[in-house]
C-alpha cells in the first residue's frame, strides 16, 4: 500500500512540475481569437525594404491580414489580401516556448502546415519573440540577418 501511495505522489509531483507555466498558460488563452496584423516596422533601420515574411509573401501583403488562433489545439489560420498578393487561407501550428528566453519573455514558434495541419516543408518553422501581449494588442519581433548584421522585423496586432 505504501508503494502505491508513493508512486501516486511521485506521479502527481511530475505532472504538476511538467508542462507550461501558469504565465504561459495565460498567454495561450490570450492568443485565442481573431487578430489583425495592423503594422510592420523595422526598428533601428531606415529605408525601404523588400521583406518576405514566413517564406510566403511580401510584408505589404501581410499588413491588414487576419489571424485566427485556437489555443486548445495550437492551430490557426491567416489570410492575406491586397494588390499583387495571392489570397486565401494559410494554416499553421503555433506554440509559446519559454525555455530559452528570459523570465517573463517568450519565444513564439510558428510552423506553416497544409489544410490538414500536416507539415509540408519538413520541420521548417519560424521563431519570433513575443514582445508584448494584452487582451487587445500583441507585438512580435523576428530577427533575421541582412548583410551580415541582425535585422529586426516588428509586427503589431490588434484584436
Amino acid at each position: 500500500m505504501k508503494k502505491v501511495i508513493s508512486i501516486t505522489a511521485l506521479l502527481i509531483l511530475l505532472v504538476s512540475c511538467g508542462g507550461p507555466s501558469k504565465v504561459a498558460k495565460e498567454a495561450r488563452k490570450t492568443f485565442d481569437g481573431t487578430w489583425t496584423l495592423t503594422n510592420i516596422t523595422y526598428p533601428n533601420n531606415t529605408g525601404t525594404f523588400d521583406v518576405t515574411l514566413f517564406n510566403d509573401a511580401s510584408a505589404s501583403c501581410f499588413e491588414g491580414s487576419t489571424w485566427d488562433f485556437v489555443s486548445n489545439n495550437n492551430r490557426g489560420t491567416y489570410e492575406i489580401s491586397g494588390p499583387n498578393c495571392v489570397g486565401g487561407p494559410r494554416y499553421y501550428i503555433w506554440s509559446i516556448d519559454e525555455e530559452n528566453t528570459p523570465q517573463g519573455m517568450y519565444d513564439f514558434l510558428l510552423k506553416p502546415v497544409n489544410e490538414k495541419y500536416k507539415s509540408t516543408n519538413g520541420n521548417q518553422g519560424f521563431r519570433l519573440n513575443l514582445v508584448s501581449l494584452t487582451g487587445t494588442s500583441m507585438v512580435w519581433e523576428q530577427t533575421v540577418t541582412l548583410e551580415g548584421s541582425p535585422f529586426v522585423i516588428r509586427m503589431m496586432f490588434t484584436k
